[in-house]
């Protein structure tokens, strides 16, 4: 029993000292940078220290959701591979982040914690090292300037983000996002867009109550700020599973975002198939984007039906009223290829029940939710097969990992 109580506090130990490091991670990161160009190791550039410093920090301490720190694992894998890591790099590096970490962390700095830190920065290095075998070659990271926040409803904003690298993706994909606010902790988010001629990126994100990172991004971040964008992954939304079958499309909250994105695949691509987007929300009044919608129908009405439905509001047409998996096997069809986006809640449920009402579980393609274990191994092998070079095409138009988020969490 006193192991669990010692391994509690060394982790509060850890929490403290990094909270004060990271209230000014940019000198913080700095003086790790230097440390390392110092000792004549100097494999990572300036510009990302901040990065990697608070990633891999953060990473240490274990703070956060598994999603989020999923999502920096793949950033720091990512970096890893990139940047050529080797082992002996580990040395530099777990010297250079406790002497850091000891300089910036003030008085709750104690002697023990060197010992900590330091095998923690191994044990994560070495986590790196193999998620980057795991995911091959990649985008790492790229930065995107805040071009706009619209506050859609309450709790939910529309971001849209500028990057100075074109971001490589495709429809349905997910990647971390990070604010420079809450250095480290990333969550993935979707864009609501295939890729644009101007390269912007939108995405869609709802303040998670007691979120750490959602709250920020939704209220706090403004026009002209950067965010950290990682590298996209596949995260079970591809639209290459579906072959040429018709498409029911099912959303859940800002789980809207991505398969809005596979609607504008769908309007971009030579061929045409049909489509049905079920969109869920609790009443009307939550319904975040019903312009937009609107603006999908008028668009694309020739094969894009779109339909709404509100699981708590009785002052809608009967015919809307329902929950959001009762309307998807109200309108599936055999052959569909049926896609579901939302709360991990959402996702679970249509696991179970969608196979029992009719749909074929090879037909069924869920968002990945990384709330429990999977296999890591199958996951990766998506992200060699599913490629993230999109064409530019000329459509001009996601929670991250907080729980209960709207979008791939």
């Amino acid at each position: 029993m006193w192991d669990v109580f010692a391994g509690r506090r060394t982790m509060a130990d850890l929490g403290r000292s990094l909270a004060l490091v990271v209230t000014d991670h940019e000198r913080a990161a700095g003086y790790f940078w230097s440390f390392m160009a110092d000792r004549s190791v100097r494999f990572l550039p300036e510009r990302l220290a901040p990065v990697f410093f608070s990633t891999l920090a953060e990473s240490i301490a274990g703070r956060g959701d598994p999603a989020g720190r999923q999502a920096g694992l793949v950033v720091l894998g990512r970096l890893y591979r990139r940047f050529d890591f080797y082992p002996y790099h580990g040395t530099v590096i777990a010297a250079a982040l406790v002497d850091t970490v000891r300089r910036f962390a003030g008085e709750s700095w104690n002697p023990e914690l060197t010992h900590v830190w330091e095998q923690g920065c191994r044990r994560t290095l070495r986590v790196a090292e193999q998620a980057a075998g795991m995911l091959g070659d990649g985008p790492h990271v790229t930065f995107g300037e805040v071009e706009s926040v619209v506050s859609a409803s309450e709790g939910i904003a529309v971001v849209t983000v500028r990057p100075v690298r074109r971001l490589r993706y495709l429809p349905g994909e997910a990647l971390p996002v990070c604010s420079p606010r809450v250095p480290g902790r990333w969550r993935w988010l979707s864009p609501a867009n295939a890729p644009r001629p101007d390269g912007t990126v939108e995405f869609h994100i709802r303040a998670v109550p007691r979120g750490v990172v959602s709250p920020v991004l939704v209220e706090q971040v403004a026009v002209g700020e950067l965010l950290w964008l990682g590298p996209a992954c596949e995260v079970g939304l591809s639209l290459a599973a579906a072959g040429d079958a018709d498409l029911l499309l099912a959303a859940g909250g800002t789980g809207l975002a991505p398969l809005r994105a596979l609607v504008e695949q769908v309007a971009a691509s030579p061929g045409r198939r049909r489509v049905t987007l079920v969109v869920g929300s609790r009443t009307l009044l939550d319904l975040y984007d019903a312009a937009g919608l609107d603006e999908l129908r008028r668009a694309h009405g020739d094969w894009l039906t779109v339909v709404l439905a509100f699981s708590d509001d009785e002052d809608v047409d009967p015919t809307a009223q329902g929950d959001l998996l009762s309307l998807v096997l109200y309108h599936h069809l055999p052959g569909q290829a049926v896609y579901v986006c939302g709360p991990p809640q959402l996702i679970e449920e249509a696991r179970t029940w969608l196979p029992i009402g009719g749909v074929d579980p090879a037909d069924l393609h869920l968002a990945v939710t990384f709330r429990h274990g999977f296999d890591a191994a199958l996951w990766a092998s998506r992200q060699r097969s599913a490629g993230t070079a999109a064409p530019v095409t000329g459509t001009t138009g996601g929670n991250g990992g907080d729980r209960r988020s709207g979008n791939v969490t």
